[in-house]
């Protein structure tokens, strides 16, 4: 059976641009067809209901940690990548210049990518359109005339309206088959549906690590996949740090629950990649009946036991999690506190009865979170020799963060 993969992408994108720079290999290497899909972003934004400039819209720490992010996966793709003055700029006319030349697609939408990121023009100018199209050694009056026409247009059009009838929410956006994968950092994930091998980020065991300041709260999946890995992947060097993740979204001005504010089409492709991030690790998961779950009393014990302190404490924490996670149950529940505690041998009851001591503890150690930056979990912060803390967030970043601690620059 031919082996294809669409790609969803427009020119104002960072993460659509670095995934172009590495698109193409991935389906060299599986074995696949690639077939680029042109559409305009903007106009899926508005069908969804999403602000035109989504960046704006991010509270000050999630922004800067963002550009950070952007520029770490442009090192590791060895691009560059420059935040163009006036970002978004308009990309209707590239759009349609690159239907009108018609496919192969990729050719000269390399070179409005370049343009937009790498050399900083601005390619809603018309006469910055027609030098790159005169660059790609095409006749570039003739090809913009096309492109002005109704037919290609309508073409764009047709295009986008698809991408948003196929569950498009943003891009890059890559199928294989039915399976929607979105941001170019899950190409790992596109490569290994298409039966390709992605080459791994996992460091040995015995590498020296500089230390890891792991924030989690409970009432999190993300936070409960990075717990099941941390011991493997961080080993000694992660120093675990609770936080309760309902203040620390007050604080920093977001939604309580940010799940419950995502498009139907992004919350769905959410909880697929928490399945497919939870067998990539091979950590069990199931979404729970209850959610969300007051983490208050687990957070309280998990300071006022130190568990965060022996490697017999992190693994209460990481059972816990699990209990939440893969089992369905209440750890909000005294009694459920209790009994997992008892499993592991510590004093259950003895611990749910001390929890309230740690009540301010809790909130202090909430807004020492914030204060090193973190607006979400996990979050991994990175205390390399001679450096500013490395802020890392999301499990998706655990190898990213044990790079850095290794002194991996490219990670950095």
């Amino acid at each position: 059976m031919r082996k294809i993969l669409e790609f969803w992408f427009d020119f104002s994108c960072p993460y659509a641009y670095v995934a172009s720079t590495r698109v193409e290999a991935v389906a060299q290497r599986a074995g696949a067809e690639l077939d680029a899909r042109p559409m305009l972003l903007g106009g899926v934004f508005k069908a969804r209901g999403t602000p035109q400039n989504l960046a704006a819209t991010l509270n000050p720490a999630k922004a800067r940690h963002n550009l950070h992010d952007m520029r770490r996966q442009a090192q590791q793709a060895g691009v560059a990548l420059h935040m163009p003055p006036g970002h978004p700029l308009r990309t209707v006319e590239a759009l349609r210049c690159l239907l009108a030349v018609g496919p192969p697609f990729m050719p000269l939408a390399h070179r409005f990518y370049r343009a937009y990121w790498a050399e900083g023009r601005d390619i809603g100018q018309a006469e910055v359109v027609a030098a790159i199209l005169t660059e790609a050694g095409l006749d570039a009056a003739a090809v913009q005339a096309l492109a002005a026409s109704d037919a290609i247009k309508d073409e764009l059009r047709r295009r986008t309206d698809e991408a948003v009838a196929r569950g498009v929410f943003g891009v890059p956006t890559c199928f294989v088959g039915d399976e929607l994968f979105w941001g170019q950092d899950r190409l790992d994930m596109v490569e290994a549906a298409l039966g390709g091998s992605p080459p791994s980020l996992r460091l040995p065991p015995a590498t020296p690590l500089a230390p890891i300041d792991l924030y989690f709260d409970y009432s999190s999946p993300f936070a409960y996949l990075a717990l099941a890995q941390a011991e493997a992947v961080l080993g000694a060097a992660a120093r675990w740090r609770p936080l309760l993740l309902g203040g620390l979204f007050r604080s920093v001005g977001t939604a309580d629950v940010p799940l419950f504010t995502q498009s139907p089409e992004k919350r769905r492709h959410t909880m697929q990649d928490l399945q497919r991030q939870a067998a990539r690790a091979g950590v069990p998961f199931a979404w729970p009946t209850r959610f969300p779950i007051s983490s208050v009393l687990p957070l309280r014990v998990t300071l006022q036991a130190r568990l965060c302190e022996s490697p017999r404490g992190r693994a209460l924490i990481v059972r816990v999690a699990r209990a939440m996670w893969a089992e369905d149950r209440d750890i909000g529940d005294p009694a459920v506190l209790a009994g997992l505690a008892d499993e592991l041998g510590f004093p259950g009851a003895a611990m749910v009865a001390a929890a309230n001591e740690a009540k301010a503890e809790l909130f202090a150690a909430t807004a020492e979170a914030e204060a090193a930056g973190a607006f979400g979990v996990p979050t991994f912060v990175v205390h390399a020799p001679g450096r500013e803390p490395l802020l890392y967030w999301g499990v998706d970043r655990i190898e990213w963060a044990a790079r850095a601690a290794a002194g991996d620059e490219t990670f950095m």
